[in-house]
């Protein structure tokens, strides 16, 4: 390979990393805590409904 080739490697992801890094004013901020919860309910209801029905 020469030196004047561009292998796409680590620089084709640049773009990726910079639009996934920025911040939208308007998208929905929902705290982790807020999600763990939900899945720990969601799967306690998951087990409580499997043994009442």
């Amino acid at each position: 390979m020469s030196k004047g080739e561009n292998s796409g490697g680590l620089m084709s992801s640049a773009g990726l990393v910079r639009y996934f890094d920025a911040e939208d004013r308007n998208a929905i901020k929902i705290d982790p805590k807020t999600v763990v919860a939900f899945g720990v309910f969601f799967g306690a209801l998951v087990m409580v409904l499997r043994v009442a029905l």
